[in-house]
């Protein structure tokens, strides 16, 4: 008996701690990997940040997401890491390299103009739906209810909306927010709070 109190002595608190870090990840927040170049150059491949599960998402704002089910190219749960451009009912177009929502140009301070114009495109939710064959809502006009329309920060090579249309919310696992001892304090703030400054002056 004195041995299996002395053992359940240790063996609770770890219960307990195992509980409490799976409730954190499942409610509050986890730490997610950067995998691949598309938000450069504001996060770096392999760059570790945080996901904030309860945090209100703006427009501008950089989002965890579910691939699976969302781009057709992938089949099991796989995280993406994008840019929210349009929320629903926001009309999007982009035009030599200016994005324009709802008719309003948008502040895009968080890349220089070249990264803009050599790979944003010139394009409408309905023109890109139809040139890429979305597998749901093509011909969309505006993003539609309870979905959002994402794009990498990296634009030339970035797999985003713009080729498999709009990520429901139930896909979406939190924001990002990019921790003080990783990155600099310009890629920090263009994560962080970028969003605050969304439409262009």
């Amino acid at each position: 008996m004195k041995a299996f109190r002395q053992t359940m002595s240790w063996v609770i608190p770890i219960v307990i701690g195992l509980l409490i870090a799976l409730l954190i990840k499942q409610f509050l927040f986890q730490i997610v990997r950067v995998d691949g170049p598309s938000m450069l150059p504001n996060l770096q491949n392999n760059e570790r940040v945080f996901c904030l599960k309860t945090a209100k998402i703006h427009r501008g704002s950089v989002i965890v997401f579910d691939a699976n089910g969302v781009d057709p190219q992938v089949a099991t749960k796989t995280d993406y890491v994008k840019r929210v451009i349009g929320v629903p009912g926001d009309t999007v177009r982009s035009d030599n390299g200016n994005i324009y929502v709802n008719g309003r140009k948008i502040n895009q301070n968080y890349i220089n103009k070249t990264q803009r114009t050599s790979g944003t495109g010139d394009w409408t939710l309905r023109s890109v739906s139809v040139q890429n064959n979305w597998l749901r809502n093509s011909g969309a006009t505006r993003v539609p209810k309870g979905e959002y329309f994402v794009l990498g920060d990296h634009r030339s090579v970035s797999n985003d909306g713009r080729y498999w249309g709009f990520v429901p919310k139930s896909k979406i696992d939190g924001v990002v927010k990019v921790p003080s001892w990783t990155g600099t304090a310009t890629t920090r703030y263009n994560v962080n709070q970028e969003w605050k400054h969304y439409w262009a002056n």
